[in-house]
């Protein structure tokens, strides 16, 4: 029962940063891992940069905007 709720904790967590744009760094550790061995990973704080950056702009081209 507690490893049900557990999982579905961890689902509903994940359902909720990706509605507020929050990405899962777990899930992109696993995917580089498993299907891009040869690549290296980035570090959490490379990662949040580079995913508020690709949702955002931050200066590359594109004006920063809030909505």
């Amino acid at each position: 029962m507690f490893n049900d709720l557990s999982r579905m904790g961890k689902y509903l967590g994940q359902a909720a940063r990706m509605l507020v744009g929050m990405p899962d760094y777990d899930t992109y550790v696993e995917h580089m891992r498993s299907k891009h061995p040869d690549k290296p990973v980035m570090s959490y704080e490379e990662f949040f940069r580079e995913r508020q950056e690709a949702r955002y702009g931050g200066g590359k081209g594109r004006p920063f905007r809030c909505c």
